[in-house]
């Protein structure tokens, strides 16, 4: 049965739900008013900036302090822009142009927009080390596979956020880089000694922390140099005692999605979410299909439940309580002094400098049969290989080069294949080409063994054609072949530009 009292607050203040629509539900407003400590924003929740104000709008009318959360890291995975791609290059990209003064303006120009939105914890930066080429679930969404680098950016980035008004969130603690497993589905083990670690993973966190990071993000991940048993997001040798003692961050600890596999499957929700309260973590995101009342609830309840029994102190309980009204208060003082006020840029989604930095992050190699291909002057025939989907990346945000294309070089046609879609008919690849100049485009080309095999026989056929990888440029093939280093919007624009000739890319060297 449901509790009341102060413990019941305390529970509810720490819950980070989500849930369903572009306005805030009944349920929403009514647990907010009763002490609810925060929302999670997702791309169901999106339609434009101005409507996400006036939904921020209504979440603070039952509760002014209340910290709204979303997952917007500004590249492939982006919600605020889920509809049309995001309107800056990712990660990757930034980390491929190595300039930590425009990863810097780039996160800023990102939090103004989330401010004036209502946004004030944004669950960015990625900070994971890319160390290994195949992980299914970082890739683009990491600066990249050097440690340094991705610490010096992570810390730019979370600079350049925060001083918008917007909590930063370097994420997933203690790092999901090397690993070819998705938590979302199962737990990743991150099998390296604490020497390791602290070379690699511990790196970038180290920086963030460093760099005044308010947040930091819990990864469903089993690392046995320190916790043989318990995934990050529930051991109290890895949050506390690496993370709090150790890395001697005291700001706000917050799990990755509770109802992912790597921590559910085992513990149930309920369990999940309770052992990470008493591991350390002092945030519960829930997200996923569990966005309603009656789990929001019934989370509320287990840790009530939890706290009487005894097996949830109940000292860390408020001390997890304390950490949520802290960086609420710091939002709250911060967004006032910047001046971000909700719906002051209600026609935000085209940056500026966003597609300045894509523009940067392209990569051109030719050989010298390639060296005379590019601009097109004709309208392409454009073959996207659709890899399957990256579930951190919504299914709805579109990703090519079909469309920006066809706004340069007009009829230029488009086709899309899934590995199914080519299964006994490889040459579906060429089919409607006619004669146009081919374009093949890319993602993770090096994990798809069908994706490689089609290319390589596109390319027997059609030596001209132009390759254009939308995701790590592991395997570069083609006599000309471009690396956007991610495929948010303004990386499909950024190259389309330059296939149609109306910019010029970075000089690169002939390859042999």
């Amino acid at each position: 049965m449901p509790y009341s009292g102060e413990i019941s607050e305390l529970a509810a203040l720490v819950l980070q739900p989500g849930f369903v629509g572009t306005s805030a539900p009944d349920w929403v407003r009514r647990r907010l008013a009763e002490g609810l400590g925060g929302v999670a924003l997702f791309a169901r929740n999106v339609e434009s900036p101005g409507q996400v104000a006036a939904l921020t709008a209504q979440l603070r009318a039952e509760r002014p302090e209340v910290i709204v959360a979303i997952d917007e890291e500004a590249g492939d995975v982006t919600r605020l822009e889920s509809r049309q791609g995001s309107s800056r290059p990712g990660n990757l990209a930034l980390g491929a142009i190595d300039d930590p003064a425009l990863t810097e303006a780039v996160a800023h120009d990102l939090g103004r927009d989330l401010a004036q939105a209502g946004i004030t914890l944004n669950y960015a930066p990625d900070v994971d080390v890319n160390s290994n080429p195949d992980n299914p679930i970082i890739g683009v969404r990491a600066f990249g596979s050097d440690p340094a680098l991705v610490a010096r950016h992570g810390a730019a980035f979370v600079t350049g956020l925060q001083a918008a008004g917007v909590a930063a969130c370097a994420k997933h603690f203690p790092g999901h880089g090397d690993t070819a497993v998705d938590s979302h589905h199962a737990v990743p083990v991150i099998d390296r000694d604490r020497a390791e670690l602290e070379a690699c993973e511990l790196v970038p966190f180290r920086a963030a922390v460093a760099a005044g990071a308010r947040s930091v993000m819990t990864g469903h991940l089993l690392v046995p140099a320190y916790d043989a048993e318990l995934p990050a997001t529930l051991s109290a040798r890895i949050l506390h005692d690496l993370l709090r003692v150790e890395l001697g961050f005291d700001g706000l600890i917050v799990t990755d999605g509770i109802e992912m596999q790597g921590v559910s499957r085992r513990y149930g929700l309920e369990g999940a979410t309770v052992r990470a309260v008493a591991a350390g973590a002092d945030a519960v995101c829930v997200g996923g299909d569990h966005a309603d009342e009656r789990t929001a609830v019934r989370l509320r309840d287990a840790i009530v439940a939890a706290v009487r029994s005894g097996e949830l102190p109940e000292e860390r309980l408020r001390d997890a309580a304390e950490r949520v009204r802290r960086l609420a208060a710091w939002t709250v003082r911060v967004q006032t002094e910047t001046g971000a006020r909700a719906g002051d840029r209600a026609t935000a989604g085209a940056s500026v400098v966003g597609l300045a930095a894509a523009r940067r992050a392209v990569r051109v190699t030719m050989t010298d049969a390639g060296s005379s291909a590019l601009p097109l002057r004709r309208p392409p025939h454009v073959v996207e290989f659709a890899p399957p989907r990256n579930i951190a990346i919504g299914a709805e945000t579109p990703w090519g080069l079909g469309t920006p294309l066809d706004d340069l070089l007009p009829g230029t046609t488009a086709v899309r294949f899934a590995e199914e879609d080519l299964t006994g008919r490889p040459g579906r690849v060429l089919e409607g080409v006619d004669g146009q100049p081919l374009v093949l485009v890319v993602r993770d080309l090096h994990r798809h063994p069908w994706m490689a095999a089609a290319v390589s026989s596109a390319l027997a056929a059609r030596p001209d054609a132009v390759v254009v990888e939308m995701g790590l440029p592991e395997l570069v093939t083609g006599a000309v072949h471009l690396a956007t280093y991610g495929a948010t919007r303004a990386c499909g624009q950024a190259a389309a530009e330059i296939i149609a000739g109306t910019s010029i890319p970075a000089p690169q060297p002939l390859a042999a």
